[in-house]
């Protein structure tokens, strides 16, 4: 017995990194998945990932800000699985690093379109399903840049604090009708994106948190996993941090030792 039997998943950004490792993890315990990307490529290598492994997936072409694409993908979860249990919010953007005089304004707009927008567009189509079947999970992807304040990310935190109230509005709003809304709060975690952008990095970010290295994709997903299961029974309005102590502290501290 999965954790997900009998559950549809729809999980956006699931071409890579995070909402991948989630993808797989969530067809492992049972789910049926709707791998949703703005990159074909990415996408259909998932589904086929998880198809080889056993499971069933379809992918969607979206664009997590246009209205009409996000109601095509809930549409096509209804069409292909005849329900929607479990949203994920997790497609995302970072942007290159600028501080903000230095930010241009199509940069901010696109930030908090794809990463705020995203999640409103998404909850706002999904929940009336949810309402209809009597409840549902939707979980959002922030970071820790939505808790503190980060120097030369001043769209993405914006955007990511924005994710965090957002879920804490919504959780409020539904628990009434059995829909629980969480987020996740990563910090540093080993994906492409990271990777192809970690020359860019300021030293403050390149600096690995008090646990020593930075999270694989899949430590993410396990946390995905807790909030979309019933282990989470009890659980709305949180936010969960995955950073390795790195908000509780920017450096590891080695204290010295006594003579």
């Amino acid at each position: 017995m999965g954790k997900l039997d009998g559950k549809v998943a729809l999980i956006t950004g699931a071409g890579s990194g995070i909402g991948r490792a989630t993808a797989l993890l969530f067809a492992k315990e049972g789910a049926k998945v709707v791998v949703a990307d703005y990159v074909p490529q990415g996408g259909h290598e998932t589904v086929k990932m998880i198809e080889e492994a056993g499971g069933q997936a379809v992918f969607v072409e979206v664009n997590v800000s246009r209205s009409a694409d996000v109601q095509k993908m809930i549409k096509l979860a209804l069409d292909t699985f005849g329900r929607l249990d479990i949203l994920f919010n997790n497609a995302g953007i970072q942007g290159n690093f600028a501080m903000t005089v230095d930010t241009p304004e199509e940069t901010w707009d696109n930030i908090m379109a794809t990463n705020l927008k995203g999640v409103f567009l998404g909850s706002k189509y999904a929940i009336p399903i949810m309402i209809k079947q009597g409840g549902g999970i939707i979980i959002n992807t922030a970071s820790t840049a939505g808790i503190i304040g980060l120097p030369g990310l001043p769209a993405y935190g914006a955007s990511k604090a924005g994710v965090i109230q957002l879920t804490k509005t919504m959780a409020l709003e539904y628990a009434d009708k059995n829909i629980r809304v969480n987020c996740i709060c990563p910090g540093g975690i080993q994906t492409p994106i990271w990777a192809s952008s970690d020359a860019d990095h300021p030293p403050l970010f390149r600096q690995p948190p008090a646990m020593g290295r930075f999270a694989q994709p899949e430590e993410v997903a396990k946390v995905a996993l807790y909030l979309a299961s019933d282990d989470s029974s009890y659980v709305t309005g949180t936010s969960a941090v995955v950073d390795g102590g790195w908000t509780t502290g920017l450096t590891k501290f080695t204290p010295k030792k006594e003579a």
